[in-house]
């Protein structure tokens, strides 16, 4: 057993070194302004305290491995799990609902740390654990609110299911600590965080715009009819013009607020008009269109570039390309461009 647990020691170190790299990247990339167009600052904030908890939490985790630094009788290192738990909550609740104004007493989820220092360790670490199962038992009411919402966002249903198992083993490990002792408890905190990470990066690298589907699929569960007043006959001919005339599209800063600005349309009546028009949100039927038009232009200029062909109808990088061709055509642009050849340009885009 102990010769079992020194691997996993050796492999938790590793583990630890990438979480932190992980969350350095992260929160350079926050602070950066990377995600959704209006995401609420709240939000971001929250993100950013919890990538700094868990990072402080896997050094925390290395030292004890490698130097044997007691962690239950630290109140620095508890208070770091109530943060983290209270971090969690707020950016996946801020993330699952629509932008919102601060308000103060929200931060009152991070009251309870000051536990970690008035408490004793043996006490403190379980109710920390169990403060994050009732900040996940709340989140669970915001993801049944999008239920509706499945059909169109499988990826993001997934992704946050994915998270979802891997705090519900951490919150198991959490409450067992006690019985599994420090060392093991470690071990298991420590490769389910990295983990974590792990999901994190591979979603945003396979999916780049994972965080405006989410956004986009908020709006959608949350909107009420803004349509009321609104010639929707009319709005959607404007609509199809500004795409197949306009080619509005290749503008790579195109976003829902200066599409409805040239339709003339709030962005909520936009969004409700794209959702319920097409079934599918507004960077959904962005990204069709972007596609179809690179379908397009891959069989007609066939020596062009295929990067140079994705940032001519409106995607920012390769990679942002590659993942939206992929997830509507099934498969690659290259791979696209050889078969329609092959088969006499006979495949036809998708619109």
């Amino acid at each position: 057993m102990l010769a079992v647990l020194t691997v996993f020691a050796v492999l938790t170190v590793l583990a630890v070194g990438f979480s932190v790299g992980s969350a350095l990247l992260l929160i350079a990339a926050g602070l950066g302004g990377y995600g959704p167009t209006g995401q609420d600052a709240t939000a971001r904030a929250h993100g950013l305290v919890l990538l700094a908890s868990l990072a402080a939490l896997q050094g925390a985790h290395a030292a004890q491995l490698l130097e044997g630094t007691p962690l239950f009788d630290r109140p620095v290192y508890v208070a770091l799990l109530f943060v983290a738990a209270a971090a969690f909550h707020r950016f996946f609740t801020a993330a699952l609902q629509p932008p919102a104004p601060p308000r103060w007493w929200r931060a009152l989820h991070y009251a309870p740390l000051a536990l970690a220092f008035v408490l004793p360790g043996r006490i403190a670490v379980p109710l920390a654990f169990a403060f994050g199962t009732a900040h996940a038992l709340l989140l669970l009411r915001l993801v049944h609110r999008l239920r509706s919402q499945r059909r169109h966002f499988r990826v993001e249903a997934a992704a946050f299911a994915g998270f979802a198992a891997i705090a519900a083993l951490v919150l198991a490990l959490g409450l067992a600590a006690s019985w599994v002792g420090e060392r093991a408890y470690v071990v298991g905190y420590a490769l389910l965080i990295a983990v974590g990470f792990w999901l994190a990066l591979w979603l945003l690298l396979r999916h780049p715009d994972l965080p405006g589907r989410a956004a986009d699929a908020v709006r959608s569960a949350y909107a009420n009819s803004t349509l009321a007043r609104v010639d929707k006959d009319a709005a959607l001919a404007r609509l199809a013009r500004l795409f197949t005339e306009d080619k509005v599209y290749a503008d790579e800063n195109l976003s829902l607020a200066s599409l409805a600005e040239l339709m003339e349309l709030t962005p909520h009546q936009l969004s409700e008009l794209i959702n319920t028009a097409f079934g599918v949100g507004f960077s959904r039927h962005v990204r069709e269109h972007r596609v179809a038009a690179a379908q397009r232009l891959l069989l007609a200029e066939p020596d062009a570039s295929v990067l140079s062909v994705g940032l001519s109808v409106g995607f920012t990088s390769q990679s942002n390309f590659y993942a939206a061709f992929r997830e509507i055509t099934g498969e690659v642009p290259g791979r696209y461009r050889k078969r329609a050849a092959d088969a006499g340009a006979s495949a036809a885009p998708i619109a």
